[in-house]
């Protein structure tokens, strides 16, 4: 029988989780010990590797991933994947990355405790790697309904999308728990699969958290207009498994079919192993402007880490493709003896039917907020002001102008509301 390449690459994926040792093509399957190694195989991760390389080229690195697949970009899962991008397009580690570069991944393989005086990590398999240097780029695992409720997809990595992908293609009834940022996502990419959404969250409005009153309760309607049943005000007290799908009941009275029930609920961050290794966390892993823990050589990135941000004059944790993909790059840097501060603004974006945006800062619908709306809803920018400065700007289907708005926010110039008025446009 003939092996193809594909073929190969899979068996040895196959090989590495069995063994609970690296998939590295060229240089085997047991190492002991590494100049780097990077406890989270995500975007940050990945990123991480690029900014070590981009200083040391033969440093051997490792990254230790509880998922059993590659580092991949994860925002496609919830939007672009659902648009026709094709599924091959999301991996961001090449062969020729794993192979040429002696990077050695370990994949469906958890890391439960740091020996912090000897420098090594501990597998779940009882196997230890030292380490030089060490970075944490845990991320989060999905908050869950407080509540007993089974089979519940709490969205967030690609085995989750494959799973709610086939259940796309078997049935027609979805329940989307959580008014937020996936919750809208994954709301919209069913409806515009042809699928029934109903969409239940606790918040008068989508986005309530982050949008102006005015604009979280125009998408709600926006929604209905596509076809998506919203239920607001609706706090869930039970998810019920029947003979076919699933009954989500509220406090309310309301019960909602569904054959299947998504939850985008946030991320809790993942600080088990920081803590248990005595390093200071706080919403997060606290981190200094190096992205150093209170360990010299262990740094922590991404989702989890807490840092402060000279610019809004705080310190923030953020959960978007643009911190994972800078603050692992720059943590790299540093790792590799380039210090770099990290006073990086992160944006995100969104992509909402036929509607989208950008957004940079502190996006708090607490905050006092400035609208300018071309048109109103459809186009124009938001900004959220703290003490007269702002803090945030929300460009509503208004590219191109995320440069413009981190240099607005840097400035920490006062503003009276209507002077903001056209500041910012296409």
């Amino acid at each position: 029988m003939l092996i193809t390449a594909s073929d190969w690459n899979l068996l040895q994926r196959i090989m590495f989780k069995v063994l609970d040792a690296p998939w590295c093509p060229r240089h085997g399957l047991t190492v002991s010990g590494y100049k780097y190694i990077i406890v989270g195989g995500g975007m940050t991760g990945d990123s991480a590797v690029k900014g070590i390389r981009e200083i040391d080229r033969s440093g051997t690195v490792a990254i230790f991933s509880q998922e059993g697949v590659l580092p991949y970009n994860r925002p496609p899962l919830s939007k672009g994947l659902w648009k026709g991008e094709l599924t091959d397009s999301i991996w961001r580690a090449s062969d020729t990355w794993m192979g040429e570069e002696k990077v050695d991944f370990f994949g469906s393989t958890s890391v439960v405790a740091i020996d912090v005086s000897g420098k090594a990590v501990q597998t779940a398999g009882g196997k230890q790697y030292r380490y030089e240097k060490l970075l944490l780029a845990t991320g989060g695992r999905p908050r869950e309904l407080s509540l007993e409720a089974r089979n519940v997809i709490y969205f967030r990595t690609f085995e989750d999308y494959t799973t709610l992908r086939a259940l796309s293609e078997r049935f027609s009834e979805f329940v989307v728990i959580g008014g937020g940022f996936i919750g809208s996502e994954i709301a919209a990419a069913l409806t515009m699969s042809g699928k029934k959404v109903t969409m239940v969250f606790s918040e008068k409005g989508i986005g309530a958290r982050v949008y102006p009153h005015s604009l979280s309760l125009f998408l709600s309607s926006y929604y209905q207009e596509k076809g998506v049943d919203i239920r607001s005000r609706i706090l869930v007290n039970a998810v019920e498994e029947m003979s076919r799908g699933y009954l989500v009941k509220s406090i309310e009275g309301e019960n909602i079919y569904g054959d299947a029930v998504i939850a985008g609920l946030g991320i809790i961050p993942s600080v088990e192993l920081a803590k248990a290794s005595g390093l200071a966390t706080d919403n997060g892993i606290v981190v200094d402007e190096f992205l150093k823990t209170t360990n010299p050589d262990i740094y922590a990135a991404g989702d989890v880490a807490n840092f402060f941000n000279p610019a809004l004059d705080r310190r923030i944790r953020v959960e978007h493709e643009d911190n994972a993909n800078m603050m692992g790059k720059i943590a790299g840097h540093n790792m590799a003896g380039a210090p770099e501060p990290y006073h990086h603004i992160p944006f995100f974006y969104s992509d909402l039917f036929d509607l989208g945006y950008e957004a940079v800062g502190e996006l708090d619908s607490r905050l006092e907020t400035f609208e300018d709306w071309e048109e109103q809803f459809r186009k124009g920018v938001v900004y959220y002001l703290k003490d007269g400065s702002v803090h945030g700007v929300l460009l509503w289907n208004t590219w191109g102008k995320v440069d413009a708005a981190r240099e607005l926010i840097t400035s920490k110039r006062k503003f009276a509301p209507g002077s903001l008025m056209g500041l910012i446009k296409d």
